[in-house]
């Protein structure tokens, strides 16, 4: 699949403990919605295929959620820098990096990977 803005992420089907977020581009989905399908805007991830890979790739550890409707025209999204990434919930922050292997896959698909910033 590839990333577009006319798909829209699964909204997270609980809003408790149970939410995590991508570590790459922050989507916020229960571990059971990406163990099922993956993450819309990181399918080289492939999470659908190995629950391990879920939880290298996902933190529960992040602060606050926001919808983006139509992130191609949200200046929150272009703020947040979630312009070219497909209708979702999403967090504001994670402080969880991706481990080097992910951090390989994205280079490896010629896909940028920001870092967290460090408090």
């Amino acid at each position: 699949m590839t990333t577009t803005t006319t798909t829209a992420a699964q909204i997270p089907t609980s809003f408790g403990h149970e939410l995590r977020a991508c570590r790459r581009c922050r989507l916020v989905k229960t571990y059971d919605q990406f163990r099922d399908t993956g993450c819309e805007n990181c399918p080289f991830f492939k999470m659908h295929e190995d629950s391990d890979i879920v939880a290298d790739c996902t933190t529960g550890t992040f602060n606050g959620i926001i919808a983006l409707m139509d992130p191609s025209r949200s200046w929150a999204a272009k703020w947040l820098r979630f312009g070219k990434f497909v209708p979702g919930c999403y967090t504001l922050d994670v402080s969880e990096t991706l481990s080097d292997e992910m951090q390989s896959i994205c280079h490896d698909n010629d896909v940028r990977y920001i870092p967290p910033k460090q408090a």
